[in-house]
């Protein structure tokens, strides 16, 4: 067996050693082929880099000589522009020679002329001194001739001068604000016209006194109750006087507090609906009508900017706006007419390019003092400006609101735009009444203001007090003069007297001449 294994072993290792011969005969034909490839590469290769570097070689000399050529046309042309510049330097420097000659010329002329000044600046100083000697001479002479020094001869032509002067000032100031009024009048007009006539509400008139109808006389004595403790617990409860007298079928409220009068007229009018009239009672309805009248006032002043598109205003100051609504000035309501001021103002700011908003903010609040002028004393400009104060308004606004009667300053164009604002709705037909005693009494004070001028010989009031015409003394008083005592008079108008809108002074100056033919 072991024979067998070793013989066949060997069997195979003979075989291999064949198969071994094979491969390695193969393997060198293979490496001989591959060498001769190379060999005929490296051939081809250094036969292409030589060809590659001669053409490399005529590439750089061409290119070496073209860069030559052109260095050489740079040189020349180089070379040719010096020389223009030299030829121009060259010729510049013989102007300049020139011009140093004459220069010199110059120089020396003038020269000769500032000795011949000197000269004559010698000659003028001794006139000069000639003059003055007779200029003192002849003002001794003119003293003595005339009586009069040098001081007093020039305060005569002073005061001469200065009446003059005067005069033409006048003059001119006269007719530099005649122009200027034309100009502001013309412009004004279009404002408060576009204003106006974009501008329609109604206006509401209401007294200190409200009326309440009754079905019969007599729901009057279950008002005024056993022994009066229904009317007495009416008054207490509402801080308004009941007034019952001889008018049939109604009852008077009297009070300065429109909202307390409003308060009693509801209260009333819900008590004898109902019929049953006793103090507790009275107290019950009077205290659910204020709270209605309350819920009333602050829908008013809610409704009044959201009408403007005013926004961001203290809760406080709307509940007064709404107060507004219960409270008339001349018969005026002030409720509305704060809303007219706000837009009239918010027209005019536009037309103007200022800020509408605070125009037509301050407009609504300028006579937010009314609704609380009754509780605090002080006039209700100031007394609104503390309010707005109070509840954080812009500076803009408080100006506006505490200078619109004329108690402030103003420093703002929407000051000015709510004076006239005002002045514009309490202006027009039918916005205002006045009692007729103080309509008298205006009337007459405004005679007796132009009265107290020296130059005045009668003053008129004509046109409900809106206008006063003045005549004047004409030996006293000349043309010039004339206007000076118009812009007099209606300062001290100004100054001494309270009234609606504007008062125009006219002042007339006439010379009549009179003979009779016989």
């Amino acid at each position: 067996m072991e024979i067998i294994i070793i013989a066949a072993v060997a069997g195979l290792l003979v075989g291999a050693g064949g198969g071994i011969a094979y491969h390695k005969n193969i393997t060198q034909r293979n490496i001989n082929a591959a060498q001769n490839n190379a060999e005929a590469i490296i051939t081809t290769a250094k036969q292409e880099a030589a060809t590659l570097r001669k053409e490399a070689e005529v590439e750089a000399k061409e290119l070496l000589l073209r860069s030559r050529q052109d260095l050489d046309r740079e040189l020349k042309e180089r070379k040719k522009e010096l020389t223009q510049i030299e030829n121009r330097l060259l010729s510049k420097e013989g102007n300049i020679d020139k011009k140093l000659d004459s220069l010199d010329q110059r120089e020396e002329r003038l020269t000769q002329k500032e000795k011949q000044l000197q000269s004559r600046e010698s000659d003028v100083d001794n006139q000069a001194k000639e003059v003055q000697d007779i200029i003192v001479q002849q003002r001794q002479e003119l003293e003595r001739i005339s009586g009069l020094t040098q001081e007093s001869a020039k305060q005569i032509l002073m005061d001469e001068i200065f009446q003059e002067t005067r005069q033409e000032a006048a003059k001119a100031a006269k007719q530099i604000e005649d122009d200027a009024l034309d100009a502001a009048e013309r412009k004004a007009k279009e404002y408060i016209a576009t204003a106006i006539g974009r501008l329609s509400s109604d206006t509401v008139s209401e007294m200190t006194v409200s009326v309440v109808d009754l079905p019969n006389d007599e729901m009057k004595g279950r008002i005024i109750g056993r022994e009066g403790r229904n009317i007495r617990a009416l008054e207490e409860s509402t801080g308004i006087n009941l007034i019952i007298d001889d008018t049939p079928e109604a009852v008077i409220l009297s009070g300065y507090d429109a909202i307390k009068r409003e308060v009693a007229r509801l209260s009333l009018e819900k008590l004898i609906t109902d019929g049953r009239i006793h103090p507790a009672r009275i107290e019950e309805v009077v205290e659910k009508t204020r709270k209605e009248v309350d819920r009333t006032v602050k829908e008013a002043g809610e409704g009044a900017m959201y009408e403007l598109g005013i926004n961001n205003i203290h809760p406080e100051l709307v509940k007064l706006v709404g107060r507004l609504k219960y409270r008339t000035s001349y018969g005026q309501n002030i409720y509305q007419h704060s809303i007219e001021v706000a837009y009239i103002c918010g027209i005019l700011a536009a037309e103007l390019g200022v800020n509408v908003q605070i125009a037509k903010r301050a407009g609504l609040l300028h006579d937010i003092g009314k609704a609380v002028d009754h509780e605090v004393e002080g006039s209700h400009a100031i007394i609104g400006f503390d309010l707005a104060k109070k509840y954080g308004e812009k500076p803009a606004i408080l100006n506006a609101i505490g200078a619109h009667h004329g108690e402030m300053e103003m420093d703002s164009v929407e000051a000015v735009l709510v004076q006239a604002g005002d002045a514009i709705s309490a202006a027009r037909p039918g916005a205002r009444r006045e009692v007729l005693e103080n309509y008298i009494k205006r009337l007459k004070k405004l005679e007796e203001i132009a009265d107290s001028f020296e130059e005045v010989e009668k003053a008129f009031a004509i046109q409900a007090g809106r206008e006063v015409r003045i005549i004047v003394k004409s030996e006293q008083v000349n043309d010039s003069q004339v206007h000076m005592l118009s812009k007099d008079i209606s300062k001290k108008i100004e100054s001494e007297l309270t009234y609606p809108g504007q008062i125009k002074v006219t002042v007339i100056r006439e010379t009549r001449s009179v003979e009779y033919a016989r």
